[in-house]
C-alpha cells in the first residue's frame, strides 16, 4: 500500500461525519469534485470501496470503518505531535491534554492538578483541560486527542487502561418552597414523581436515572435539559425542577443561593470515577507524572481496573 495523505484522511473523516462531500467540502474550503478525486484515489490505493450513497447521504462501507477508525487515531497522534513540538517551541517542555466529565471537575480535578503544576519540578508543564460527556472522553482519549480521560467508572471503556480516582455521593438539589425540602433523605422513587432538569441524554447520570426509573415502573420527568451542572443548579434555583448532581456541587450553591441539599438513599448513588489513558507506551514523561499525582492524590493504593 502506498504512503497516505494526511489531507485526504483529514476529508475522508469529515465525509464520514458530516455523511456529505458538499458539506465537508464547505468546511474545508475545497470544492466537492476536488474531494471526490481524493477520495477516489483513496479507493484505489487501499483497492477497495471506502464510501457509497444512501438516502441519508454518504456513508462509510465495512472497509470505510475500519479505515475510519484508524484515520481518527491517525489524525489524532499528528495533532498530538505537533501539539508537543509546538510546546517546546514555546518553552513549554511538557504538554498534557485531559478530557473530564463536569462531575470530576467539581469534585476534585481542579484543585489536583493545581496541585501538581505548583510544584517547582513541573514548572515546565502545561495541563490543559476539557469538559464533556463520558462516552465523548473516552473516545477521545482512543483517537489520541487527548492524554488522559477522566469520569464514571460504570462507563464503557473500549479497552482503555484504567485506574481508580476517587469519587462522588450523588443528591438531590431542590428549591426550599419545593415538597421534597422537608425531607432529610429520600429514594430515587421518591423523586420521580417530580419534574427534573438534567443533563443530555448521552449523560451518564442521565442514562442511569432514565434506566433505574424504568425498571421501577415509572418515567423520569425531565422539564429541562442543560449542558452543564451550573445551569442545572440555576434551573433548581428558580423552583422550576430538581435536580440529582454531586453532592459537592448541591452543597456549594446551596451555601451562597436559598437552597436545598437532600440525601440520596439508593447504593448506586456513591460514584467511583475513573482515570483512563491508551496505554503506557502512549503516554509522553509529562503525562505519566500527572498521572501518577493524580491517582496517588485519589487513591494511593490504585490497581488497574483494566488492560495497560
Amino acid at each position: 500500500m502506498r504512503d497516505l495523505d494526511m489531507t485526504t484522511l483529514r476529508l475522508f473523516v469529515a465525509v464520514c461525519e458530516q455523511h456529505s462531500i458538499a458539506r465537508a467540502g464547505e468546511a474545508a474550503n475545497i470544492v466537492g469534485s476536488a474531494i471526490s478525486k481524493r477520495l477516489a484515489a483513496l479507493e484505489d490505493t487501499v483497492g477497495m470501496k471506502l464510501l457509497v450513497r444512501g438516502r441519508r447521504g454518504v456513508a462509510p462501507t465495512p472497509a470505510g470503518e475500519a479505515l475510519l477508525d484508524h484515520a481518527r487515531a491517525i489524525l489524532g497522534n499528528v495533532a498530538r505531535i505537533e501539539r508537543d513540538i509546538g510546546a517546546f517551541s514555546s518553552g513549554v517542555k511538557g504538554q498534557v491534554r485531559i478530557l473530564a466529565t463536569a462531575s470530576v471537575l467539581a469534585a476534585s480535578l481542579a484543585e489536583d492538578v493545581a496541585t501538581f503544576l505548583h510544584d517547582p519540578a513541573h514548572a515546565d508543564i502545561r495541563v490543559d483541560m476539557e469538559e464533556g460527556l463520558s462516552h465523548h472522553i473516552i473516545r477521545g482519549v482512543r483517537d489520541g486527542v487527548a492524554s488522559l480521560g477522566m469520569c464514571w467508572d460504570a462507563a464503557d471503556f473500549l479497552g482503555l487502561a484504567c485506574l481508580p480516582y476517587g469519587g462522588d455521593r450523588l443528591a438531590v438539589a431542590v428549591h426550599p418552597r419545593h415538597p421534597l425540602a422537608r425531607y432529610r433523605e429520600v429514594s430515587l422513587t421518591d423523586t420521580l414523581d417530580h419534574e427534573q432538569v438534567t443533563l443530555p441524554d448521552a449523560s451518564a447520570v442521565t442514562r442511569t436515572l432514565t434506566q433505574l426509573a424504568r425498571q421501577s415502573g415509572k418515567t423520569l420527568m425531565r422539564r429541562v435539559i442543560v449542558s452543564n451542572l451550573d445551569s442545572a443548579m440555576r434551573v433548581v434555583g428558580a423552583n422550576l425542577a430538581i435536580a440529582i448532581v454531586p453532592t459537592t456541587t448541591a452543597q456549594y450553591y446551596a451555601a451562597s443561593k436559598a437552597m436545598r441539599v437532600v440525601a440520596l438513599t439508593d447504593d448506586w448513588a456513591d460514584r467511583r470515577f475513573a482515570l483512563c489513558f491508551r496505554g503506557e507506551g502512549e503516554l509522553s514523561a509529562a503525562a505519566r507524572l500527572l498521572r501518577d499525582h493524580l491517582v496517588a492524590a485519589r487513591a494511593p493504593a490504585a490497581a488497574p481496573l483494566g488492560p495497560s
